[in-house]
């Protein structure tokens, strides 16, 4: 059952921790049973509500409650393409209408700080920003910790039902132009848990002996993960339609670099498996580790901005006719994968 309701909740995040990405750490602060609260906890105390994005489109943050787990998301669309009921003023669209917008839904690191940094606001490519908070204790997309994701197959489908089910009701969207971007846990939920079990939902594969450029596309930002479910058929299909791009750093956490490696091997297997040759692969699937930089650091200095400068650069690096570099820089990432499976780290963070 999929609902929708608001909240009008305070609190400030507290400090940040490298080990997690933007770990909300307690300040002192209790739930109603005077226990320390949560991560979960404190971030419901943040408000929620409408604002302004940085290109001037509307932020609608509310929640919906997606086969009784709740999730909070937001979503960053010109006003006039939500829907008439969905409390954005100006909202003139019809309830499951389609638009022509895409959507780039956006899945934070273990703690949160990208949901609520949102750096993939605004449209950028012709995608509206979307962000989804993990309904977590720790705010961990999967749950668990490390690599190990013991709630990796519920949230995914969370997540599926979610963009399948409770978006079209507010925003105004085609639902073949729908992509991903996975920070850190984020990414390990997307790769580990939601490509081989829900991309087809959001793929329109072309027909056999057809090509066309890919209309959706996954950017996995310093994390990944191959396959801990079985890859469905279907999801095997539109993964040989899909864009994918690895980005990571040269000093990545020492337990993500095998696990990166696993994955790009893993998802240029499914791609062969489906009949695409060493070319089609690599131009299908890119994946860089050029960045001096530690986890997350995609701009050598910090993870914020790092995470700010890969959302930045996401049309360049994933949509077609991009040139691949990232944004204000000279760096082309657009390596295949085929030939470049064993990336090489200068060390660890």
């Amino acid at each position: 059952m999929l609902t929708v309701r608001s909240l009008s909740l305070v609190f400030v995040l507290g400090a940040l921790s490298l080990a997690a990405e933007g770990l909300p750490q307690n300040r002192g602060g209790r739930n109603r049973q005077g226990a320390a609260a949560t991560a979960f906890q404190q971030a419901q105390q943040v408000p929620q509500g409408i604002s302004t994005a940085t290109d001037g489109s509307t932020i609608l943050d509310t929640n919906a409650t997606v086969n009784g787990l709740p999730l909070r998301f937001k979503i960053s669309a010109p006003a006039d393409q939500f829907a008439a009921g969905s409390g954005v003023r100006g909202g003139a669209q019809a309830a499951g209408a389609a638009g022509t917008l895409g959507l780039n839904v956006l899945l934070h690191g273990d703690g949160g700080q990208s949901f609520f940094d949102f750096p993939n606001q605004g449209v950028r490519g012709g995608l509206a920003g979307v962000a989804v908070l993990a309904p977590d204790r720790n705010l961990f997309w999967g749950g668990g910790q490390g690599l190990r994701r013991d709630d990796g197959v519920a949230h995914a489908r969370a997540v599926a039902d979610l963009v399948a089910g409770v978006l079209p009701r507010l925003l105004a969207f085609d639902p073949a132009r729908v992509s991903f971007t996975g920070v850190s846990g984020g990414a390990l939920l997307l790769s580990g848990f939601f490509l081989p079990a829900h991309m087809a939902q959001f793929v329109t594969a072309p027909a056999a002996g057809q090509t066309s450029a890919p209309q959706s596309a996954v950017l996995l930002n310093c994390g990944a993960l191959a396959p801990q479910v079985p890859v469905d058929p279907a999801s095997a299909a539109a993964l040989a339609a899909t864009r994918i791009h690895f980005q990571s750093t040269q000093r990545e956490l020492a337990q993500l670099q095998p696990a990166i490696r696993a994955a790009v091997a893993a998802y240029e297997r499914v791609a062969a498996d489906q009949g695409l040759g060493a070319a089609a692969v690599g131009a299908l699937q890119t994946v860089d580790n050029a960045p001096d930089g530690g986890h997350c650091e995609f701009d050598g200095a910090g993870f914020v901005s790092g995470v700010q400068l890969m959302a930045d650069s996401f049309p360049a690096v994933l949509l077609p006719g991009g040139d691949g570099r990232l944004a204000g820089t000279a760096l082309n990432v657009l390596n295949p994968v085929v030939g470049n499976e064993d990336l090489v780290f200068s060390g660890a963070t």
